[in-house]
């Protein structure tokens, strides 16, 4: 940690604490998760999920940036070093009176199903959504605090007491560990809830009252959707007939496609459920779409235009020979396509090719990223310090 000053404690949980850090060689400012763990070897580093995770799924817009991996061996320390954020939903919404405008609420929920929509889509799920793991800098909002994630790939069943129990889906009640990736997006939509109405959507005080309070607003489940539920041995599914008060009388800050969103986040059955890809196509999201769909279009303008090759030489080129009046040179197109890709290489590579796979991946390759890249080591430093380079950004430098 020789190349960072340490600036203040950011907060601290059971596993780790976060610091702010600022870089001794660009005056750059980051957050430091300080593990509490001692590890033994770089091989115990290698199989954490959290790191596994964010060598995965970086980078992406909405998905936390792992920036450096610092591991002593002497000490057995380890810190991530992470971009450095404002602030948390929770801290957002906490002490607040009014609730945030609707439009910076689909904002946030908008990007916030992109990071889960991108996690899924790599074999990831994160079964730790709330508030207080969801970060944002002025609009930007990221996904953060892989510490609890799974493959969706591994076998159930899983850890029974995972995700914090307000944002717990049914089946992880209810059932001893047979839940799937869609438990994340029950925790999104008692998330949009709270940031909506400001109070926790089912506040249980333990795992029956939990229960109780999803069934007090839900209702009581149909037989058909108990059965699909492998019992749990430390509950009775022996629930007494409750039709449910309904979302709309808890609050009247929700629009109309805010709740329908909600409801069809927040379905009891998970095969019911709706994905997050779902969620992306929601009614709810139109604005949004429409706005990402106009952003994508002047950043498709502004790149061709920035093209070394003469559009008109692809363009005419095509135009001609669909035409038939007259064929281009074959040597003109090969050059120009052959200019172009190496152009676009340039332009967005962002390191050596290749994303890191490590071994021992043991949490994680049971559902591989098709496609990648053995792990490139480089020696980087004095005392023949270690540095994990490729696209992700992210380095492991051994002490």
């Amino acid at each position: 940690m020789k190349n960072y000053k340490a600036i203040g404690k950011i907060g601290e949980g059971t596993f780790s604490e976060v610091t702010k850090l600022q870089s001794l060689r660009d005056g750059s400012y980051y957050a430091c998760k300080q593990m509490k763990q001692r590890f033994e070897s770089i091989e115990q580093v290698n199989s954490l999920r959290e790191i596994q995770a964010l060598r995965r799924l970086n980078p992406h817009p909405n998905i936390l940036t792992l920036h450096e991996v610092v591991f002593d061996r002497k000490s057995g320390s380890l810190a991530l070093i992470c971009e450095l954020m404002d602030m948390n939903i929770y801290e957002l919404i906490r002490g607040r009176r009014h609730p945030l405008p609707e439009k910076r609420i689909t904002c946030y929920m908008y990007q916030l199903c992109k990071s889960l929509d991108h996690m899924h889509r790599n074999g990831i799920f994160h079964r730790d959504v709330k508030p207080e793991n969801i970060l944002i800098k002025q609009d930007v909002l990221k996904l953060g605090d892989f510490g609890s994630c799974r493959s969706v790939c591994s076998k159930q069943p899983y850890t029974e007491y995972i995700s914090t129990r307000w944002y717990r889906a049914p089946e992880c009640l209810l059932t001893d560990g047979f839940y799937t990736y869609k438990m994340d997006l029950w925790s999104a939509g008692c998330v949009l809830y709270e940031i909506a109405s400001l109070q926790p959507l089912f506040p249980g005080a333990n795992e029956l009252d939990q229960i109780s309070k999803i069934h007090d607003v839900i209702g009581t489940p149909a037989e058909k959707t108990l059965s699909k539920f492998k019992q749990s041995r430390a509950m009775s599914f022996d629930f007494p007939f409750k039709k449910g008060s309904g979302i709309p009388l808890l609050t009247a800050n929700l629009s109309p496609k805010c709740l329908s969103l909600l409801h069809a986040m927040v379905a009891y059955d998970p095969d019911e459920r709706i994905t997050a890809h779902q969620a992306l196509q929601h009614p709810y999201f139109q604005d949004q779409r429409a706005v990402e769909k106009q952003a994508l279009a002047s950043h498709r303008k502004s790149v061709f235009s920035e093209c070394p090759v003469a559009p008109e030489l692809l363009l005419n080129g095509w135009q001609t020979s669909k035409e038939g009046s007259k064929q281009p040179h074959k040597n003109d197109l090969k050059m120009a396509t052959a200019s172009l890709g190496e152009w676009q290489r340039r332009r967005f590579r962002a390191g050596p090719e290749g994303l890191p796979t490590t071994p021992g991946d043991s949490c994680l390759r049971e559902c591989p990223r098709p496609g990648l890249p053995p792990l490139s080591v480089a020696p980087s430093g004095p005392r023949g310090s270690l540095y994990y380079s490729s696209t992700w950004r992210a380095g492991l430098v051994l002490g």
